[in-house]
């Protein structure tokens, strides 16, 4: 069955890096980050050949449909297709956003990172689903951005646009309160959940985090209840 992409909660957007999980795998770490209330999870891998990413992806996305949260790839438009993974996250610098929607179809989630208005209403007008906001702080897993959004970057990216905004770089639960009540629909978070020592419990914090800022309890909401206003 297809996935209802008006439904999709991007209140805590996992994305792995496995040289930061402390020697634990991919599944290892998202696995007990679900368990803590991550919604949607991607799958980023800069340095595995092709062959490996596949096979890895099999065993996410075996976990992922299992329990209904979607499973976005980094970059890889090849290995989304070849998973039947329901999206992809691409950059500034990636494959051109209307020939990826192309390849992938009306159906599959698309999301484009952004760091200004303009590229946030062009990557709208093009079709995006969603559009990852980054960096939001300067991080050491992206250091080849040096220019950060910060919390008064995304009010006007907000007004600016419609669709979900996910906020990325150095995203943790001391500062998803104030990003959520700032203008995003999730916060995305790598190094603040998967070098965490306790990662269920690292999720959880944050998600907490998240579903204050957004008037919500933590149990009991449907993910069409987790959804802005716009």
């Amino acid at each position: 069955m297809a996935m209802n992409k008006a439904l999709v909660d991007y209140s805590l957007y996992l994305v792995t890096d496995r040289k930061l999980s402390r020697g634990r795998t991919n599944i290892e770490i998202i696995s007990a980050a679900v368990e803590g209330g991550a919604t949607i999870v991607q799958l980023r891998e800069k340095e595995l050949d092709t062959r490996a990413f596949y096979e890895q992806g099999l065993k996410v996305k075996a976990i992922l449909d299992a329990r209904h949260i979607p499973l976005i790839i980094n970059d890889r438009i090849d290995i989304a297709m070849a998973l039947d993974a329901d999206g992809v996250h691409i950059g500034q610098e990636d494959m051109p956003l209307n020939v990826a929607r192309k390849l992938l179809g009306p159906e599959k989630i698309i999301g484009v990172s952004v760091i200004n208005p303009r590229e946030a209403q062009t990557a709208e007008a093009g079709g995006a689903d969603y559009l990852g906001l980054s960096p939001i702080f300067v991080t050491a897993t992206k250091p080849e951005l040096t220019n950060q959004i910060g919390l008064e970057g995304i009010p006007p990216i907000r007004r600016a646009v419609r669709i979900p905004l996910v906020g990325i770089g150095s995203m943790n639960e001391t500062n998803a309160y104030d990003a959520i009540s700032a203008g995003l629909d999730g916060v995305a978070v790598i190094s603040g959940i998967v070098s965490r020592e306790n990662v269920r419990e690292a999720a959880r914090m944050i998600k907490a985090e998240v579903m204050r800022a957004k008037g919500l309890y933590l149990n009991g909401v449907t993910p069409g209840e987790l959804r802005r206003d716009q």
